[in-house]
Parts: structure tokens; sequence; C-alpha cells
């Protein structure tokens, strides 16, 4: 139900930016996506190219709209931070702009201990309750300060964050 509450929210709910803090190690979605059986297979993937969230994304940034994420990595990355990290050249073909930041380097500049969220024109958060690796819940927040909080981890993520060109470059294949 969370992944559908997004969806909607995504669809109809923002007017200019969807911004994405991912800070886990994995997530059970992923393992359950068909592309990620063909990573095992052979270290990279295509992504789910025909996937209804990049036909999304292609519409929404065509419309004007941005999407940005930054995803935190461990060092060495985990097998599921492998895969996204395959993946994310379709997120970035259909208008992503997904930046990464190493575990460590967000611990640094105080970003650690957080939660995934999304933030939808610095007004209304999106914040992700998880049971070990599923998704269990998703509570948009309008409060002030929790946006205000959100705005400030978006900006230091964005911040200290690179791009994935130049951080896909920094990982050697097979890690």
């Amino acid at each position: 139900m969370p992944q559908q509450r997004i969806t909607e929210f995504i669809n109809d709910g923002f007017e200019h930016t969807a911004w994405r803090l991912e800070t886990r190690t994995g997530y059970l979605s992923d393992k359950q996506m068909p592309s990620y059986d063909e990573f095992l297979r052979t270290g990279d993937t295509a992504g789910e190219v025909g996937h209804p969230w990049f036909e999304n994304v292609r519409r929404m940034v065509g419309k004007g709209k941005r999407f940005e994420r930054v995803r935190l990595v461990d060092d060495p990355p985990t097998e599921r931070q492998r895969y996204l990290l395959a993946c994310a050249r379709t997120n970035v073909a259909a208008g992503e702009d997904i930046r990464y930041m190493w575990r460590s380097d967000a611990a640094a500049a105080g970003l650690a201990g957080l939660s995934d969220f999304w933030l939808f024109d610095s007004r209304t958060v999106a914040r992700f309750h998880f049971e070990g690796e599923r998704t269990v819940e998703m509570e948009l927040v309008t409060d002030p300060l929790e946006v205000l909080r959100a705005c400030q981890t978006r900006d230091a993520a964005w911040h200290h964050a690179t791009r994935y060109a130049r951080f896909r470059a920094q990982v050697p294949s097979g890690m």
C-alpha cells in the first residue's frame, strides 16, 4: 500500500520538485524486481526499462517538474546498493538527477542516522516506516518544523553528494 500511495501523490500531489533521500542498505522491493535476478547473474542490468515509473518520470519532467535523489552508500557497497547503482542509468535516462554519498561522508556532514523520505515542493514530507527491508507505511507530513528539517537535510546532502556518472566511475565493477 505505501508504494501505491506514493505513486498517487507523485501523480497528483506536487507541482515542481520531488526529492528523495535513500538511506537503507537494501529494499525488499528491489529484490522483487525481475532485473534483480539479471543483476545476480551478470553483475549488471538494463533496469526495468518498461516500468511505469520511468514513463511517469518522463511525463512529469516533460512538464518541467524535477525528480532528484541522494543515495547513501556503504564502503564497500552492499549487493542491493550495487544493484541500484547498476539500475540508476535507467532512472537518469528517464530524467531523474541521482547523486550519491558514501555513508562515512554523510556522517561527517551531520547526516548520520536519517531515515528515507521524499520532499515535495519544499512543503510536504513523505516519511517512510520500515520493518526490516519492507516498507510498511508512508505518512505525509506538512508540519513546518518537519518540513524545514527535511529541506535542511536535502540542501546538505545535495551539496555533498556526487553526480551519478562520476560516482559510478569511482566504484569498481564487481565490487
